[in-house]
């Protein structure tokens, strides 16, 4: 059951880091997917580029996996720039960022992970630095305490977040390039599978990618993390080590991933709102209560995707079952509808 969870939960794991150091498209040519928002920082990257200036600050948001981290590298490499990369919850300490900081160069990027999760007194050190360039630091205590002021030199900082809600307005407001990233269509997912299958060397079909893309939640990270699952499947169980359709409903069927790309803590948690709360409302703490997981994982990795798809829907009085969903769950008992029960 855990092993089935890392496959479709989108945290990145530490397969996902090493594979994906292959998978990574490197310019914005090679991108696929989120259209509007590649033409859209092709513009901002060639117009900084005839300034001869670094980019504005950019902050990416949306869920995990689809692309805020493979973007920032993308942009690092358009612009001729180094990137550092550091996370939210990784700097605890206002000198762990003044050290950060004054080792950029001119031009260079600064990306941030998790940006949300920054200490509120990190946070603070970044306005001024965001900025003008500057950061202002207090050396000693009490009557021998003094200020010192410390210039930068002119970077990029690029933040992600899964929960733009939770950042506050000054540091939001010092971004001026925001972008949201939506999940993505089968048929892109569809070429991006067919991508990096090319580059693991695997022999795969149009149709067979399409059946993995309809199942990876829309989030490439999920897509690629499938692929390497099924070619683990293709490997041992066929002969002829190609792979088709079949193939691939064989290997969901054994990961218990379903036709929209569904999992066991997918269907549970349905299930438990149609039987347990007779289809909702529900507050959140009381589900994950039942369903013995965090809060943070429900609200971040599971219902994203449920609300893309309909079959979960929020209120100010909690979450409530879609009609959809009773159908998709199968469950004779709820009150909303009666379903399939084949999932693959």
């Amino acid at each position: 059951m855990e092993e089935r969870r890392k496959i479709i939960f989108n945290q990145e794991t530490e397969e996902d880091k090493v594979v994906s150091l292959s998978l990574r498209p490197n310019r914005l040519d090679d991108f696929i997917g989120q259209a509007d928002l590649v033409d859209s920082l092709r513009v901002s990257i060639q117009a900084a580029k005839q300034r001869q200036e670094p980019l504005e600050h950019i902050l990416f948001s949306g869920p995990p996996g689809l692309g805020k981290t493979s973007l920032a590298y993308i942009i690092a490499n358009e612009m001729d720039a180094r990137i550092t990369i550091t996370s939210g919850p990784s700097i605890d300490r206002a000198g762990d960022l003044i050290g950060i900081l004054t080792n950029l160069e001119e031009g260079d990027v600064l990306f941030l992970d998790e940006i949300h999760r920054l200490p509120k007194v990190v946070e603070e050190f970044l306005y001024p630095a965001m900025e003008s360039f500057k950061i202002d630091f207090i050396v000693d205590k009490g009557p021998y305490a003094r200020t010192i002021n410390f210039n930068l030199k002119p970077f990029t900082i690029i933040g992600a977040t899964t929960r733009s809600g939770l950042l506050a307005s000054p540091l939001r407001d010092r971004f001026g390039i925001f972008h949201h990233l939506e999940f993505y269509k089968p048929q892109d997912l569809a070429q991006i599978i067919i991508n990096s299958a090319s580059k693991l060397n695997v022999t795969i079909n149009q149709d067979a990618a399409l059946a993995i893309a309809k199942r990876a939640r829309g989030t490439p990270r999920i897509a690629n993390r499938l692929l390497r699952r099924v070619r683990d499947f293709t490997q041992v169980k066929t002969d002829h080590g190609k792979i088709d359709q079949t193939v691939v409903i064989d290997a969901m069927h054994t990961l218990g991933i379903d036709g929209i790309g569904l999992d066991d803590i997918d269907r549970r948690l349905l299930a438990v709102l149609s039987r347990h709360y007779k289809g909702g409302p529900v507050g959140v703490d009381a589900l994950a209560a039942t369903l013995n997981e965090e809060v943070d994982t429900i609200v971040d990795v599971i219902e994203p995707y449920l609300l893309k798809m309909g079959l979960l829907r929020r209120t100010s009085r909690g979450r409530e079952l879609t009609e959809l969903a009773a159908d998709h769950i199968g469950d004779t008992s709820s009150p909303k509808g009666r379903l399939q029960k084949d999932f693959f």
